[in-house]
């Protein structure tokens, strides 16, 4: 679908990759259409859009979505005012439009000619109300040159395509599995959380599961479609009564607006456009919701019966990386990578999912710090759409997933062991995995996979944090040897200290409290835990990872007070440990800074040390 495709081949080619469906076809001009065509009339709006003879309802839902937020299709539908036809400018018009869609990681400029393919005279595919009105036709023929033809959009992820339109980050989520229509408490936090993502310019979609082929599409006695995507176009506390009196009662009801893609067949239930239920709202509130008796596929649901008939939802949210905004700013770190196959395995890039115990750590790791005591982190992992390539037999993508690991604070390798895995995504064979969670400080990595081994691909791979994480691939596999190695001496031994518990410590504060923390010292490298508030029991959980060159040295463990000026000494230990040794872990009493048998102080130490003579062991 180039600017001006020239002949038969190259249309039939724009249209199918396996074979015609829909007839002869006929690509006209707007102005073969219509008299006086424009690329909106009357502005832009979710009413706008009626799919055509495709099943691509999840890219329309998504348009839906999107014409509602102005700053978004303005950047799909960039200079707009430019490419309207304007009839004092006949002589100018080129019959080029020009559209932008994020495609794995950036914007990317699309430039289509204004043929669109039409049967007995009209639109085949995507068209608007009025005949006039050709903004979605195309940007819909704009988003199939992206992708290789139209019947590369017949059926997709909604989730792709709000991703698509904003560069934003798709959340499924599995209404059943959640419980909501029977969890009260829940759903009230649930609907608080779709909200926010609406009232943050957020795009989202939902969606009935059909369970057959026979559900495809399939209408419920409720008007309801199964197997089809809605755009969420509102979402509501809507005030009832009437008068003084609503706002005196301050009763609301949690409601939520979808439009079905076909511009037709609505929810039939209570609240549906005719329905007895609006005469409990007052006229005023009607209006300012936009409420109508037109069968025009926009209902509002109550949100209780929107969890009772809705499976799937999709949140798209906009993750906000501007210091300017009011609302909070995330820190964004975007990796590249590939999953590349090598017999070698210090060499190989495509182990698979951690069912694949020997390959799964040859993946690609990244590492990344949490400074907060506790941080909401987003992660998403975009595979490159191979929907784009279907001619090439590469139309289905991988079924991808990754791991966190919270590691050492002081990992600067590759991990050779796996360590306490803190979270994961699904593994699912969708463009994008997506998972948020609450991790505590410390230093984590990020294991993105295929689900099986050796597959080969390309990933993106997005980590939002509330302050910089300091995200990066991890390359090496052991410390490098350079010129100094020599002089110096290179590591002969790695050993890793996991400080598990203090018991019993020392009260030093006013209150008889302690704010403790550790250091792990050896070989001149020092790791520090963060403080733990008010406990004298405190369970560190506290790793460091140290390459050593004197087998027989010592390890330092000192236990300190935060205090505001000058923290204060609260015992320490000090271990060896060899390859041969049998005894792993070890609880010791504190002692002081001369380390004398007969002066011990309050508490004891459990530590774990595991020591390899192999630097990739560990």
């Amino acid at each position: 679908m180039c600017a001006f495709p020239g002949t038969v081949v190259q249309w039939i080619a724009s249209l199918f990759h396996q074979g015609n469906k829909i007839g002869r076809v006929h690509w006209k001009r707007p102005q073969e259409l219509c008299d006086d065509p424009h690329l909106f009339v009357d502005g832009i709006s979710a009413h706008d859009l009626h799919q055509g003879q495709l099943g691509n309802c999840w890219f329309v839902a998504a348009c839906s979505s999107l014409a509602s937020r102005e700053s978004l299709w303005q950047k799909v539908i960039p200079d707009w005012k430019e490419q309207e036809w304007d009839a004092e400018k006949a002589d100018s018009y080129a019959g080029i439009f020009h559209f932008r869609f994020w495609r794995f990681g950036e914007w990317v400029d699309v430039v289509i000619d204004d043929r669109l393919p039409t049967v007995s005279n009209q639109l085949v595919y995507c068209h608007s109300n009025d005949s006039k009105e050709f903004w979605s036709a195309l940007v819909e023929k704009a988003y199939a040159k992206l992708y290789g033809c139209y019947e590369a959009l017949d059926g997709g992820n909604t989730a792709d395509a709000l991703v698509d339109f904003t560069g934003g980050v798709s959340e499924p989520m599995d209404l059943l599995e959640g419980q909501f229509s029977q969890d009260e408490v829940a759903r009230s936090q649930l609907f608080e959380r779709v909200m926010k993502v609406h009232n943050r310019d957020g795009l989202i979609s939902c969606s009935i599961r059909a369970t057959t082929s026979a559900d495809m599409e399939a209408r419920l006695d409720c008007g309801l479609v199964k197997g089809h995507a809605y755009a969420v176009t509102d979402v509501r506390k809507v005030r009832l009564g009437h008068g003084l009196l609503a706002y005196f009662k301050s009763e609301k009801l949690t409601m939520i607006r979808m439009r079905n893609p076909w511009g037709e067949k609505e929810w039939s239930g209570p609240w549906s456009d005719s329905s007895e239920e609006w005469q409990k709202v007052s006229k005023s509130e009607r209006e300012k919701l936009g409420v109508t008796v037109q069968d025009d596929g926009e209902f509002w649901m109550t949100f209780e019966d929107f969890c009772q008939y809705f499976t799937d939802l999709i949140l798209c949210r906009l993750i906000n990386t501007s210091y300017l905004s009011i609302h909070k700013t995330w820190e964004e770190a975007v990796m590249r990578g590939t999953w590349t196959h090598q017999e070698d395995p210090l060499r190989n890039r495509a182990g698979g999912c951690i069912n694949h115990k020997a390959t799964f750590l040859q993946n690609p790791q990244y590492v990344f710090d949490v400074k907060k005591a506790e941080d909401e982190v987003l992660i998403c992992l975009q595979q490159k759409d191979r929907r784009c390539r279907p001619k090439e037999g590469k139309g289905e993508n991988l079924a991808i997933g990754f791991d966190i690991h919270r590691v050492e604070l002081n990992r600067k390798y590759r991990m050779h062991t796996t360590q306490q895995k803190v979270g994961g995504s699904i593994y699912i064979n969708s463009r994008c995995v997506f998972v948020k969670k609450e991790l505590k400080e410390g230093r984590y990595v990020i294991i993105p996979t295929t689900f099986d081994p050796g597959l080969q691909g390309e990933f993106l791979l997005r980590v939002f944090t509330d302050v910089p994480a300091d995200c990066k691939e991890l390359t090496l596999d052991e410390p490098p040897q350079t010129c100094w190695t020599g002089m110096c001496g290179y590591p002969l031994l790695v050993t890793q200290v996991h400080v598990l518990a203090a018991v019993g410590l020392q009260g030093q504060d006013s209150d008889g409290a302690s704010d403790p923390y550790v250091i792990i010292s050896c070989e001149g490298e020092k790791v520090c835990s963060p403080v733990h508030k008010d406990n004298r029991s405190p369970e560190f959980d506290t790793k460091g990872l140290f390459y050593r060159k004197k087998p027989k040295g010592s390890i330092h463990i000192e236990i300190y007070n935060k205090n505001v000026i000058v923290d204060s000494f609260l015992g320490r230990v000090t271990l060896t440990s060899e390859p041969n040794d049998l005894q792993q872990q070890h609880t010791m009493h504190l002692r002081d800074k001369g380390n004398r048998q007969g002066n011990d102080l309050p508490g004891t130490l459990t530590v774990r040390l595991v020591t390899c003579s192999t630097l990739t062991d560990i």
